[in-house]
């Protein structure tokens, strides 16, 4: 009988401990735009850096922020390129996609709301070239409690002729910023200003 009972409150208490450590764990929802007019609502979080590679005087930086129009969330993705030498354009249609695979083995697939993006190229001052995409990408509902709760392994984008893989850290330091970051649980943390949002 007594038995029973230490499984019980152990069984009662372990959903009330996950509650405790997933609220403890989300971070605060810092908006770098905030604006309500005539036309409606824009919120967008600020730039989280998830991916980044720097090899042989190449860079490449992923960053994602979370944006809110009139109640509705979307992923702004923006893709900076970095190279003395050319780089090859990577377009998006609207048959672009981006797939998550979580860390419990569920893929969720983002839509891009946009038509063709191809972004822009900038010469530094520096003379080096500095290729520069945004995409936005519709989450759907169903795909919420995933991301609320399990971290990211991989991140697949679908361009217009190519699609690319990449493999999301645990946690690295930038070289760009020198700050640490953790992009394997971007959306554990930062998932919810969504819900607070709407």
């Amino acid at each position: 009988m007594q038995q029973n009972l230490i499984r019980m409150k152990r069984f009662l208490l372990l959903p009330f401990l996950l509650a405790t450590f997933l609220s403890f764990a989300q971070k605060p929802c810092d908006f770098s735009t905030n604006v309500t007019d005539s036309i409606g609502t824009y919120k967008s979080t600020k730039d989280y850096l998830v991916y980044e590679k720097n090899f042989a005087g190449n860079a490449s930086y992923i960053f994602n922020s979370i944006v809110i129009v009139d109640g509705t969330p979307t992923l702004s993705v923006q893709f900076i390129e970095k190279s003395f030498d050319f780089i090859k354009a990577k377009c998006m249609d609207r048959n672009s996609k981006i797939y998550f695979q979580l860390t419990n083995g569920r893929i969720v697939t983002l839509i891009h709301v946009d038509q063709n993006v191809c972004g822009n190229m900038v010469r530094d001052d520096k003379g080096m070239n500095n290729r520069i995409m945004t995409g936005n990408f519709m989450f759907r509902k169903e795909d919420y409690q995933y991301l609320e709760t399990s971290p990211i392994s991989l991140m697949r984008i679908k361009y217009g002729t190519e699609t690319v893989d990449y493999i999301i850290k645990k946690t690295f330091k930038s070289e760009l910023d020198g700050l640490y970051y953790d992009p394997e649980n971007y959306f554990v943390n930062y998932f919810h200003c969504i819900e607070e949002n709407n």
